[in-house]
């Protein structure tokens, strides 16, 4: 994996713009190689103490569950990779590793080569907790082995 940038914050790899599958995506600005370095997933972090007591918006979020179960919410603070959209068969992924200061993070990095201007997915592999069948999360990536929602097989 190639060596993250001393500005977390820089993602310098990516450009937002319209997304033919959903909203906003994230696209490649040049050519990557396969397992290159796309940028870490900033925003506000949560506890689950405070996201228990928080009310949010299902409309459109951009929330992420780390293993340790720190929340980081994409829309406070967040940058571009927070735009990057759902495929059943992505070409990114997303991956923790603890930095220096042992702070648990999360970063992307793409699992194949991608051309420049190509857009970056990642499956999401969401979960129900409430029970909720799979047609409630519908997918629409398009993708030739699309399982036709965004949770987790």
């Amino acid at each position: 994996m190639n060596a993250p940038r001393k500005n977390a914050s820089s993602t310098p790899c990516l450009r937002v713009s319209p997304s033919g599958i959903h909203g906003l995506g994230a696209f490649a600005t040049r050519p990557l190689e396969a397992l290159a370095w796309l940028g870490n997933y900033e925003g506000r972090r949560y506890t689950q103490a405070e996201v228990a007591a928080k009310s949010w918006n299902d409309q459109l979020t951009y929330l992420f569950l780390l293993s340790n179960d720190e929340m980081i919410d994409g829309a406070k603070g967040g940058n571009a990779t927070r735009h990057l959209n759902h495929s059943c068969e992505p070409n990114c992924e997303a991956i923790e590793e603890y930095d220096d200061a042992g702070r648990l993070e999360l970063k992307f990095r793409t699992l194949v080569a991608v051309e420049a201007g190509e857009e970056l997915f990642i499956d999401y592999g969401l979960t129900a907790d409430d029970g909720s069948p799979p047609e409630a999360y519908p997918c629409h990536c398009g993708a030739a082995r699309c399982r036709g929602t965004l949770l987790a097989p």
